[in-house]
Protein backbone atom coordinates (compact mmCIF):
# COMPACT_ATOMS: atom_id res chain seq x y z
CA UNK A 1 0.00 0.00 0.00
CA UNK A 2 0.90 3.69 -0.88
CA UNK A 3 0.30 6.48 1.13
CA UNK A 4 0.96 10.18 -0.32
CA UNK A 5 2.39 13.15 1.31
CA UNK A 6 1.22 16.34 -0.72
CA UNK A 7 3.29 19.19 -0.87
CA UNK A 8 1.82 22.42 -2.76
CA UNK A 9 3.61 25.29 -3.62
CA UNK A 10 2.99 28.87 -1.73
CA UNK A 11 -0.73 29.00 -0.86
CA UNK A 12 -1.24 25.61 -0.88
CA UNK A 13 -3.11 24.34 -3.78
CA UNK A 14 -6.94 25.30 -4.75
CA UNK A 15 -9.13 22.61 -5.43
CA UNK A 16 -8.68 22.99 -9.13
CA UNK A 17 -5.42 22.17 -8.53
CA UNK A 18 -4.23 18.96 -9.85
CA UNK A 19 -2.92 17.74 -6.31
CA UNK A 20 -6.07 18.71 -4.65
CA UNK A 21 -8.12 16.58 -6.83
CA UNK A 22 -5.57 13.68 -6.43
CA UNK A 23 -5.87 14.26 -2.65
CA UNK A 24 -9.74 13.26 -2.92
CA UNK A 25 -8.86 10.39 -5.25
CA UNK A 26 -6.85 8.75 -2.35
CA UNK A 27 -8.58 9.54 0.34
CA UNK A 28 -7.56 8.59 3.78
CA UNK A 29 -3.77 7.81 2.03
CA UNK A 30 -2.95 11.28 1.27
CA UNK A 31 -1.65 13.88 4.15
CA UNK A 32 -1.41 17.56 3.12
CA UNK A 33 1.37 19.71 5.07
CA UNK A 34 -0.04 22.25 6.84
CA UNK A 35 3.11 25.32 7.41
CA UNK A 36 1.97 27.99 9.36
CA UNK A 37 3.93 30.10 7.04
CA UNK A 38 1.62 28.87 3.38
CA UNK A 39 2.42 33.19 2.27
CA UNK A 40 5.42 33.69 3.44
CA UNK A 41 7.42 30.60 3.23
CA UNK A 42 9.44 30.03 5.90
CA UNK A 43 11.84 26.63 5.05
CA UNK A 44 12.43 25.19 8.45
CA UNK A 45 8.09 25.31 8.98
CA UNK A 46 7.99 23.69 6.01
CA UNK A 47 10.26 21.03 6.48
CA UNK A 48 8.65 20.28 9.61
CA UNK A 49 5.51 20.64 7.93
CA UNK A 50 6.71 17.65 5.74
CA UNK A 51 8.27 15.78 8.65
CA UNK A 52 4.62 16.09 10.30
CA UNK A 53 2.32 14.96 7.44
CA UNK A 54 5.35 12.15 6.62
CA UNK A 55 5.00 10.19 10.55
CA UNK A 56 1.42 10.33 9.97
CA UNK A 57 1.62 8.87 6.56
CA UNK A 58 3.88 6.08 7.43
CA UNK A 59 2.06 4.67 10.32
CA UNK A 60 -0.78 3.02 8.13
CA UNK A 61 1.57 1.97 4.83
CA UNK A 62 5.01 0.41 3.95
CA UNK A 63 6.06 3.20 1.09
CA UNK A 64 5.18 7.09 1.39
CA UNK A 65 5.09 9.44 -2.25
CA UNK A 66 5.54 12.85 -1.48
CA UNK A 67 4.13 14.68 -4.61
CA UNK A 68 5.50 18.19 -4.47
CA UNK A 69 4.49 21.29 -6.40
CA UNK A 70 6.94 24.03 -6.84
CA UNK A 71 8.36 25.70 -3.96
CA UNK A 72 7.21 22.53 -2.58
CA UNK A 73 10.20 20.55 -4.40
CA UNK A 74 12.53 22.37 -2.52
CA UNK A 75 10.92 21.63 1.06
CA UNK A 76 10.54 18.23 0.27
CA UNK A 77 14.49 17.97 -1.07
CA UNK A 78 15.84 19.53 1.83
CA UNK A 79 13.37 17.32 4.00
CA UNK A 80 14.96 14.22 2.24
CA UNK A 81 18.57 15.73 2.73
CA UNK A 82 17.61 16.10 6.68
CA UNK A 83 15.77 12.70 7.51
CA UNK A 84 16.66 10.21 4.70
CA UNK A 85 13.74 8.27 5.48
CA UNK A 86 13.41 4.46 4.49
CA UNK A 87 10.74 3.44 1.90
CA UNK A 88 9.78 6.79 0.19
CA UNK A 89 9.87 8.41 -3.30
CA UNK A 90 9.86 11.69 -4.63
CA UNK A 91 7.35 13.37 -7.49
CA UNK A 92 8.21 16.78 -8.04
CA UNK A 93 6.41 19.04 -10.25
CA UNK A 94 7.59 22.40 -11.90
CA UNK A 95 10.28 23.35 -9.24
CA UNK A 96 11.26 26.95 -9.50
CA UNK A 97 14.75 28.40 -10.53
CA UNK A 98 16.11 29.82 -7.22
CA UNK A 99 18.65 31.68 -9.10
CA UNK A 100 16.17 32.43 -11.38
CA UNK A 101 14.71 36.09 -12.34
CA UNK A 102 10.94 35.02 -11.50
CA UNK A 103 11.82 32.92 -8.02
CA UNK A 104 8.86 34.05 -5.51
CA UNK A 105 10.27 36.87 -3.53
CA UNK A 106 8.15 36.03 -0.64
CA UNK A 107 10.79 32.96 0.13
CA UNK A 108 13.61 34.52 -0.93
CA UNK A 109 14.50 34.52 2.72
CA UNK A 110 14.87 31.17 3.83
CA UNK A 111 14.70 29.61 0.19
CA UNK A 112 17.22 31.22 -1.84
CA UNK A 113 20.25 29.61 -0.47
CA UNK A 114 19.48 26.13 -1.21
CA UNK A 115 21.40 23.83 -4.11
CA UNK A 116 19.82 20.56 -5.63
CA UNK A 117 21.72 17.86 -4.19
CA UNK A 118 21.26 14.23 -5.53
CA UNK A 119 18.31 12.54 -3.30
CA UNK A 120 18.28 9.58 -1.18
CA UNK A 121 15.59 8.17 -3.13
CA UNK A 122 13.59 7.03 -5.94
CA UNK A 123 12.39 10.74 -7.69
CA UNK A 124 10.88 11.77 -10.86
CA UNK A 125 11.15 15.62 -11.98
CA UNK A 126 8.36 17.02 -14.36
CA UNK A 127 8.45 20.31 -15.75
CA UNK A 128 7.20 22.38 -18.64
CA UNK A 129 8.75 24.24 -21.75
CA UNK A 130 6.90 27.42 -20.93
CA UNK A 131 7.03 27.36 -17.09
CA UNK A 132 7.39 31.09 -15.76
CA UNK A 133 9.18 30.28 -13.32
CA UNK A 134 12.07 27.64 -14.36
CA UNK A 135 12.89 27.40 -17.49
CA UNK A 136 13.57 23.53 -19.72
CA UNK A 137 17.60 24.30 -19.19
CA UNK A 138 17.44 24.86 -15.50
CA UNK A 139 14.51 22.02 -15.14
CA UNK A 140 17.09 19.84 -16.59
CA UNK A 141 19.83 21.19 -14.25
CA UNK A 142 17.79 20.34 -11.48
CA UNK A 143 16.97 16.66 -12.56
CA UNK A 144 20.06 15.91 -13.24
CA UNK A 145 21.39 17.47 -9.78
CA UNK A 146 18.69 16.04 -7.84
CA UNK A 147 19.54 12.73 -9.73
CA UNK A 148 15.99 12.43 -10.58
CA UNK A 149 14.36 11.13 -14.09
CA UNK A 150 13.80 14.21 -15.68
CA UNK A 151 9.78 14.67 -17.73
CA UNK A 152 9.13 17.37 -20.55
CA UNK A 153 5.19 17.63 -20.68
CA UNK A 154 5.33 20.49 -23.28
CA UNK A 155 3.62 23.74 -22.72
CA UNK A 156 1.81 23.49 -19.71
CA UNK A 157 2.67 26.85 -17.99
CA UNK A 158 3.87 26.21 -14.36
CA UNK A 159 1.42 23.16 -14.40
CA UNK A 160 -1.07 24.39 -11.76
CA UNK A 161 -4.67 25.33 -11.36
CA UNK A 162 -4.04 27.87 -14.49
CA UNK A 163 -2.53 24.97 -16.57
CA UNK A 164 -6.02 23.54 -16.43
CA UNK A 165 -4.88 20.17 -16.54
CA UNK A 166 -7.96 19.00 -14.62
CA UNK A 167 -6.91 15.50 -12.98
CA UNK A 168 -3.90 15.43 -15.04
CA UNK A 169 -3.75 12.09 -16.03
CA UNK A 170 -0.19 12.58 -17.98
CA UNK A 171 0.87 13.37 -14.12
CA UNK A 172 -0.68 10.43 -12.83
CA UNK A 173 0.79 7.87 -15.37
CA UNK A 174 4.37 9.76 -14.92
CA UNK A 175 3.59 8.74 -11.11
CA UNK A 176 2.72 5.32 -11.82
CA UNK A 177 5.97 4.91 -13.91
CA UNK A 178 7.91 5.68 -10.23
CA UNK A 179 5.59 3.54 -7.84
CA UNK A 180 2.89 1.17 -8.37
CA UNK A 181 -0.20 3.23 -7.02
Amino acid sequence: MVAYVIIPGIDGSDERHWQSLWEKRWGPSAVRIAPASWSRPDLSDWVAAIRTAYEIASRHDSQVVLVAHSLGCWAAAQWLEEARPDRVAAFLVAPPDVRGPAFPREAASTFLGLSARPLPCPSSMVASDDDPYCDPTASASLARAWQARGHLVGSRGHINSGSDLGDWQTGLDLLRGLVDC
